[in-house]
């Protein structure tokens, strides 16, 4: 069974929402900047947005602009990959235990795997649900078949494919990954019409880059 894109949305620092700086990263030309920012979520109340991650407002914001693009059903599924979640909380927490014994609930609350995902069904009522998918040994490639798994099963029809990954704080020192790339994206996927990615997708083998992935869909 095929898997078809029926539209994507990205979000990264150094190509924001411009389309031009989108096509010249896909082919090369321009990089993503390794740096701690994030879109405004303007269109989000003020006390919503305020003490959100770089990651969360990455995510809260591909998923805007896809259901602004699509307008796909709200009772969409949403599969949620991600390498790292919310890495820069999950260390501020550790430090707490360590430091002071003590965690806050409200930064616990923030710090968790689900919370990007979670916070874009709350900001946008979506009402399919979401699964969330953490890879082990940070191998996109697993992450993604179990995704697409419910297109090639047939138990959906289409999915929103989202993966976001934030920028990892230079406090990790040498255990910084190789490819630190703050990136988000949002796919409408289809298992019966759209633009078909047999031809772009590799999953019996080899390793790919959650951006290696991304490049293809954008070519």
């Amino acid at each position: 069974m095929d898997v078809f894109l029926k539209d994507i949305s990205v979000w990264a620092p150094g190509l924001e929402d411009d389309d031009e700086a989108l096509n010249k990263w896909a082919h090369g030309e321009i990089e993503i900047l390794k740096e701690k920012v994030s879109p405004k979520l303007e269109y989000t109340d003020p006390l919503f947005r305020r003490r959100l991650s770089q990651i969360s407002k990455m995510t809260v914001h591909v998923v805007h602009k896809l259901l602004e693009k699509t307008a796909f059903d709200k009772e969409t599924k949403i599969v949620f990959v991600s390498l790292r979640g919310e890495i820069e909380r999950e260390f501020t927490i550790n430090q707490g235990l360590i430091e002071d014994n003590d965690i806050l609930p409200a930064g616990f609350s923030l710090s968790v795997f689900n919370t990007p995902v979670a916070l874009a069904t709350l900001a946008f009522k979506l009402q399919g649900g979401y699964s969330v998918i953490y890879p082990s040994k940070n191998d996109f490639i697993q992450g993604l078949k179990t995704a697409l798994a419910p297109l090639l099963a047939g138990t959906e029809e289409e999915i929103v494919l989202v993966y976001a990954d934030e920028l990892v704080p230079d406090v990790y020192g040498d255990k910084v990954p190789a490819d630190n790339t703050p990136l988000a994206f949002a796919a409408l996927l289809s298992s019966k019409e759209g633009r078909s990615l047999a031809d772009k997708i590799e999953l019996s083998s080899g390793a790919c880059t959650p951006s290696e992935f991304l490049k293809s869909l954008l070519k």
